[in-house]
């Protein structure tokens, strides 16, 4: 272990556990006691000098001192044993950040190692912008771990930047894929956002909430000039219009006549014989005898001129060779997203060893090889035996190919 009182650059992993503070006394020992257990189970293989453990009620800080994916490897194990956890009462839900950052060891009052810095404390921002279930790390510690093998570059997925109740900025990635652990959750039936955390966009509001509470005077009264700003520039609009009316042009407002319903069934023609429409123009003064003489012929001709119509529409018009139309030739679409192929992936590692494949849980090996279906590509394979990797490769699988792990490569 590192001398004291002097600075170093460690990996810290930061749990919390979710909804710890609502939970009765009773509830809090049954958590705290499970969540002990399944940490004494995930460090179990971590030498004592290379980590220090530090309670912090509602969860624990662990920094490691040696291998730089301890942090990684803890924290993977403690996932999968909150997934089997899953289905007891209540649900233990636990968040987890990973940073590698400058760190101080020191002494605490009762003389047991303790550590300081600013490591711990952006693992513990990192930690807060997780999901129950999810591990996100910060952008030091990926750079770190991913340089190791190109399997673990494979395990992570950017989140873009967070900004934090410090108006600090933090580039996040998710080890596995985004609502992975939700999505287990939902389908099993044990919603731990719906006992106590929102989900969606009830979850965004309750975030934002949260980050208003715990922000300073002066970004609140930032946030609340945001909010009510354009909420008086609408009240402003309304008084205004209100206070001063639009004026009314009753020249230009026209009423509509009311078609009784009747006229609305009848044919056009019955409605407005052709005959009856005359034009404004040729409406001329009744004291003039050359108008009137002008308007008689006018009308004579209009006369004329609809009864032409009307023998014209009697006429029985000839019928247009019906044109045959050709039927659209249906094209049988693939759906979208669909795989496609499969292939198969036999794993005879050893017993209880774990199979992941991208990042997902596939089932466990027993007393005989587990054999997966799994879309064709290359694919990362990781199988882990105690919380240890015991194998990692990327593998491309083709379609209809079988591929087997055997034994003597799992070590």
């Amino acid at each position: 272990m590192a001398e004291r009182g002097k600075t170093i650059i460690c990996s810290v992993l930061f749990l919390d556990i979710a909804e710890y503070s609502r939970k009765s006394v009773s509830g809090q020992i049954s958590l705290k006691e499970r969540f002990n257990a399944y940490l004494s189970v995930a460090i179990r293989d971590v030498p004592i000098d290379d980590r220090i453990i530090l309670d912090t009620g509602d969860g624990a800080a662990l920094s490691f001192l040696g291998d730089v994916g301890d942090a990684l490897q803890v924290a993977l194990s403690m996932r999968e044993s909150l997934r089997e956890g899953l289905h007891m009462e209540p649900p233990l839900l636990v968040r987890m950040g990973i940073n590698l950052g400058p760190v101080r060891l020191i002494r605490d009052i009762n003389g047991q190692p303790n550590i300081v810095g600013d490591g711990i404390n952006v693992s513990q921002r990192v930690m807060g912008f997780a999901d129950p279930g999810q591990i996100l790390v910060s952008r030091t510690y990926y750079d770190a771990v991913s340089r190791l093998s190109p399997e673990y570059a494979g395990m992570f997925h950017y989140q873009g930047s967070r900004t934090d109740k410090h108006v600090r900025e933090h580039e996040i990635y998710a080890i596995g894929y985004p609502g992975e652990f939700t999505s287990t959750l939902t389908l099993s039936g044990e919603s731990g956002r719906g006992k106590g955390e929102a989900t969606g966009i009830t979850g965004g509001v309750s975030r934002l909430l949260n980050s208003f509470w715990d922000a300073s005077l002066s970004m609140k009264l930032v946030y609340f000039g945001a909010l009510m700003g354009p909420v008086i520039a609408v009240a402003a609009m309304m008084v205004s219009l209100l206070r001063h009316p639009q004026p009314v042009d009753n020249a230009q407002t026209q009423v509509e006549p009311v078609i009784p319903h009747s006229s609305i069934i009848a044919p056009v023609s019955a409605v407005i014989p052709v005959s009856a429409v005359i034009p404004a123009s040729a409406v001329t003064p009744a004291s003039s005898p050359s108008a009137q003489k002008g308007g008689k012929q006018r009308a004579g001709e209009k006369g004329k001129t609809a009864k032409r119509k009307k023998k014209d529409t009697e006429k029985p018009q000839k019928k247009k060779p019906r044109e045959e139309k050709s039927s659209p030739v249906k094209v049988q679409e693939k759906p979208f997203g669909a795989p496609v192929g499969q292939a198969t992936l036999v794993v005879a590692c050893p017993e209880e060893s774990t199979v992941y494949v991208d990042g997902q849980t596939k089932g466990t090996v027993g007393k005989h090889p587990l054999v997966i279906q799994v879309d064709e590509g290359k694919r990362l394979v990781l199988v882990m035996k105690s919380s240890r990797m015991i194998y990692s490769k990327s593998i491309d699988l083709g379609v209809g190919r079988t591929v087997k792990i055997s034994r003597e490569v799992c070590h």
